[in-house]
């Protein structure tokens, strides 16, 4: 019951960035927090908004960085060190214009795919072995620049069906807690709701 378990998720703060694609993170964060009725509150020492929760065993910390994306780790890592959470107990999200929107993906570790958010982490907790979960946001197709595209308002159309997904993703979360890396993967890696509108997870 002593030790922690720190679910990340990453965003940008201020009401302009809150239904932001880049904002995915975020949002399970805040959907976490509904599920399991945990409060937020502002932690100025960790530069974070944090939230406590009691899933079976374990205890959980929800955490929203107020950093801004790209510094995003130093908030992270603070957090980590003074509850003394393990990597291999951080559980990352973020967003991935590489994924469509519908799909999402947990992994134990690996590279940042160019998230800056991603690279922050790495960066501060000095390893890029803590599980990720991907939230897919998709991209314009044919552009290289994505900037304004992750920084713009999920459509009405797209944020109808991101509800599924945070549904899903919270759902993968838990199962991670209470039964580990390899069987939320297994479970829920994949489409949530595919384009034709079936439910899948492969």
């Amino acid at each position: 019951m002593d030790e922690w378990y720190l679910v990340a998720g990453l965003g940008n703060p201020g009401p302009q960035y809150e239904r932001t694609r880049h904002n995915a993170g975020f949002l399970l964060a805040d959907r976490l927090a509904r599920r399991w009725q945990a409060d937020w509150s502002w932690e100025r020492a960790f530069e974070s908004r944090l939230a406590r929760a009691l899933r079976g065993e374990r205890r959980v910390l929800l955490c929203q960085p107020q950093t801004y994306m790209n510094a995003s780790g130093r908030a992270v890592a603070a957090v980590a060190r003074y509850f003394q959470v393990p990597a291999d107990r951080i559980l990352v999200v973020v967003d991935d214009a590489d994924l469509a929107l519908g799909q999402i993906r947990m992994r134990p570790g690996g590279g940042t795919g160019g998230h800056h958010g991603l690279e922050s982490v790495t960066t501060h907790l000095g390893t890029p072995s803590y599980p990720r979960l991907r939230i897919g946001i998709g991209r314009q197709p044919g552009a290289r620049e994505i900037t304004a595209h992750v920084l713009a308002p999920f459509g009405p159309e797209e944020w109808e069906r991101l509800q599924a997904v945070l549904d899903r993703a919270a759902e993968q979360v838990e199962c991670w807690l209470e039964h580990g890396l390899a069987r939320a993967m297994n479970l829920y890696n994949g489409w949530v709701q595919s384009p034709s509108g079936r439910s899948e997870a492969t």
